[in-house]
């Protein structure tokens, strides 16, 4: 992964795993979310999921467009991204809330004004409200905004996130089994709860792609953006402006990148109340991208041999930066970002489900017993070609 490695970033983050690899798993060790006792109360047949993530450097390009347009309301679009950041994760332990929120933003005072932390908040409450409309409730319990201009060129935006739930409710990701189906839920298109088009990039691989997409005059223009110590031939270094269309899409560059997260709540709160019990595992294909469902289960070979063809801003990275495919579907998700693993009669009420929300939905592959078990294996058929990822 020579790009995304030489800016400085780890798809796989080997070296924090290997931080944490002696620390408590939980009550649960292989759910997509850590899941401790509920101590809060004592009660035996509860327990606590808590979750904290964020925009990432999407934040930053955020930023430069506000700075480049005037458009400050981009950021309602960047709290969005933290938040389903960490509710779709919970959701893959089958947690459906309430849920506590609360957000953390660090800025550059000097860079970044009142009005685009107004957006922020404001983004944070709108979406509390839509989710109230899908059945889940989001309660704000404040935050911390720190002006750390010594350490941020521009913004951080981050939020935690906490729930209590049954542990006979919990999915653990521990009951996938040969056979089973693995269903994508894409990440781009227009859902009937989206606005516009949304190019399907959710909040991983920003620091390459708007380095590998944006034209250099930005890296002149906004150098906050950036670390300084960067290789100049890494800086920004792409054909595009922002206001320039995307190929093959109805919306501009920076309006695909900036693409706000899509949840799949609408969808999984729903399969959750009806089909629990055929889930074996729920995985959200955020950092590591298509090879995150290697840490479910034991044993097993996934075998992902009809995925999505890659939408259009995933074509366009791979035709301007010729990045090898293997790079790419570690990196990025390269079309659908939620997988549900299970028996196939889950199928039929995936698709219905999917159907009223105009969610594009399809089989991406199945299971099957790994040759190096008990470690698990990947296999990926890419547009070039055939790639097998381990764990």
């Amino acid at each position: 992964m020579d790009r995304y490695k030489s800016r400085g970033v780890s798809a796989q983050k080997e070296d924090v795993h290997a931080a944490i690899a002696g620390s408590d798993p939980g009550l649960f060790p292989s759910a997509f979310c850590k899941i401790v006792p509920d101590d809060l109360t004592g009660d035996p047949e509860w327990c606590l999921a808590m979750h904290a993530d964020g925009a990432g450097t999407k934040s930053a390009l955020a930023y430069l467009y506000y700075r480049d347009t005037g458009d400050v309301s981009v950021f309602r679009g960047i709290a969005q991204d933290a938040l389903v950041m960490n509710l779709d994760d919970l959701l893959c332990v089958g947690a459906t809330g309430p849920f506590l929120l609360s957000n953390t933003i660090g800025r550059n005072a000097r860079r970044v004004p009142g009005e685009v932390l107004g957006e922020i908040i404001a983004g944070y409450e709108g979406l509390a409200r839509q989710f109230r409309e899908w059945g889940i409730t989001i309660i704000s319990t404040g935050g911390e905004t720190a002006d750390v201009g010594d350490l941020v060129g521009t913004l951080m935006v981050d939020a935690t996130v906490v729930t209590r739930m049954r542990r006979d409710h919990v999915i653990a990701n521990n009951r996938v089994q040969p056979g089973d189906v693995i269903i994508g839920l894409a990440s781009f298109g227009q859902t009937t709860y989206e606005s516009r088009y949304n190019a399907g990039i959710g909040s991983n691989g920003f620091t390459s792609a708007r380095h590998d997409l944006l034209h250099p005059e930005y890296a002149a223009r906004f150098p906050e953006t950036f670390d300084p110590d960067l290789e100049p031939a890494l800086r920004y270094s792409g054909p595009f402006r922002l206001a320039d269309p995307l190929p093959g899409t109805p919306v501009t560059v920076g309006q695909a990148l900036l693409s706000p997260t899509r949840t799949y709540a609408p969808l999984l709160v729903e399969l959750l109340r009806l089909r629990s019990d055929r889930i074996s595992a729920l995985v959200h294909c955020t950092g590591g991208g298509q090879t995150k469902c290697l840490r479910a289960g034991r044993g097993i070979h996934y075998v992902k041999d009809h995925l999505f063809p890659p939408p259009p801003l995933f074509q366009t990275i791979r035709r301007v930066t010729n990045t090898a495919w293997r790079e790419l579907y570690q990196v990025f998700n390269m079309g659908h970002r939620m997988e549900i693993i299970g028996a196939p009669a889950l199928v039929p009420e995936v698709e219905r489900l999917a159907s009223a929300l105009h969610l594009e939905v399809r089989v991406i592959g199945h299971c099957e017993a790994s040759p190096d078990a008990p470690r698990n294996r990947l296999t990926v058929h890419t547009p070039g070609g055939v790639e097998v990822y381990q764990v």
